[in-house]
């Protein structure tokens, strides 16, 4: 499965962890001013400006390729949108030009004809001095998951901090209201992932009706 990062924008939670223990591998976010509404992207495609405003009230997700795809078809008709962030800062794992990536994703890796049924944005950077601004929003309303960054001649950006997204694979997941609610680490699998947002969505949805 290929691993370039597309750290991830979900919505929902609902696992019993406590913020701010340094050694979780997945933290609940606390209270934060702002949400990511102020922020936007341009699209991989044809460089459309997309203001996330436009997700507002809706459950987002930013994470990699791969199982994305069965996650989104399953995840939709309760809500979630999914959208992907290319990065080459892990490993140089996403080394192509803007026109490369779609084509490297259908025949190269995950291959096999891939096509993402969910919205690419720009490669960008999610760490370092010229991160993306909401990665920067991102982190600052959620604890660091584990301690450890990685082996530093695999990694490309500077100054490293610890609150720094790991690797490929991490994840965060933002509310309805925009502020985010919980970040796991690159090693928690895809199935807890699907698990935890299935359990927020539904909980999302009876609220709702007990409100109407």
């Amino acid at each position: 499965m290929m691993r370039p990062l597309f750290p991830l924008l979900l919505l929902g939670l609902l696992r019993p962890f406590t913020a701010g223990c340094p050694l979780a591998l997945t933290q609940l976010c606390g209270p934060t001013d702002g949400d990511i509404y102020r922020y936007h992207a341009n699209t991989l495609n044809d460089g459309r400006t997309v203001n996330f405003s436009d997700y507002r009230g809706k459950s987002v997700l930013f994470i990699n390729y791969g199982e994305l795809n069965a996650l989104h078809e399953e995840m939709k008709p309760l809500g979630l949108t999914i959208l992907g962030f290319p990065c080459n800062q892990f490993g140089k794992q996403e080394p192509g030009q803007k026109h490369e990536i779609l084509p490297g994703l259908m025949h190269v890796r995950p291959g096999n004809g891939f096509v993402p049924n969910f919205l690419l944005f720009e490669k960008g950077d999610v760490n370092g001095k010229d991160e993306q601004e909401v990665f920067t929003f991102l982190k600052k309303s959620c604890p660091p998951v584990g301690e450890l960054l990685g082996d530093p001649s695999r990694l490309f950006w500077g100054p490293m901090k610890l609150s720094d997204i790991k690797w490929n694979f991490e994840k965060f997941l933002v509310g309805p209201d925009g502020k985010p609610a919980m970040r796991w680490h690159p090693s928690i699998s895809i199935p807890q992932v699907r698990a935890d947002i299935r359990k927020y969505l539904l909980l999302q949805l009876y609220t709702q009706q007990r409100l109407n």
